[in-house]
């Protein structure tokens, strides 16, 4: 069944909005395991002298390291974060809710994947050894530590798409489109005039530059 005039069937405008929101997240997922690379490549290490079998020291300030693997993990979830929305924004047809859950559901996964991703990365680079000698420094890869860690990501998505929405002067957001997945009804009346619609009332003090008739 058509819409109003100028719209297409429901049915392609929700299957070409789910498409649209289905490639967001695939870029996100991707985006968020290159970045799991870069983190697993650049974070640092921990290094530790074995004092007995089994047992090891960490070397002075070397437990730092913890807190600057972290750091870098939060600085690049929050830059896949806010690059992944603004891309996503340019999308004009999948603004909306369906935009919203989408990109959201997408990072908190994305946050897992990079997680994952570069947390291998590091073992690749620095295996762990199964029996070093007594007086050997070894190095332990990088570890996120903290699930908290992952909340960044979404976060900062949800951040920048309510701040986008909130800055856009149209109540469709330029989608065209207003309703649940932006396809159930025609865009407001006040961003598309509607054929036999009531003229807006000139308030007083305007010029009115139509010739008037003369006497």
């Amino acid at each position: 069944m058509l819409g109003d005039a100028g719209s297409a069937p429901r049915p392609e405008v929700l299957r070409r909005e789910l498409i649209g929101v289905g490639l967001v997240a695939a870029a996100v997922l991707a985006s968020s395991a290159v970045a799991g690379v870069v983190w697993g490549m650049l974070a640092p290490t921990e290094r530790l002298r074995v004092t007995q079998p089994g047992r090891a020291a960490v070397l002075t300030g070397e437990s730092m390291h913890l807190f600057d693997a972290v750091g870098m993990f939060l600085c690049a979830g929050a830059v896949v974060a806010v690059l992944s929305v603004a891309a996503a924004w340019r999308v004009r047809a999948v603004r909306g809710p369906a935009l919203v859950a989408g990109i959201l559901l997408a990072s908190g996964l994305g946050a897992a994947v990079m997680m994952w991703v570069g947390e291998a990365v590091a073992l690749l680079r620095y295996p762990r050894p199964d029996d070093p000698p007594v007086g050997q420094i070894i190095a332990l890869p990088a570890e996120l530590g903290t699930p908290l860690a992952l909340l960044v990501q979404p976060f900062l998505a949800a951040l920048v798409l309510l701040f986008l929405a909130a800055l856009h002067p149209r109540t469709d957001l330029g989608s065209g489109t207003a309703g649940l997945l932006g396809d159930l009804r025609p865009a407001a009346s006040d961003d598309h005039p509607v054929a036999g619609a009531v003229a807006p009332y000139r308030p007083s003090g305007d010029f009115d530059s139509t010739p008037q008739p003369r006497a």
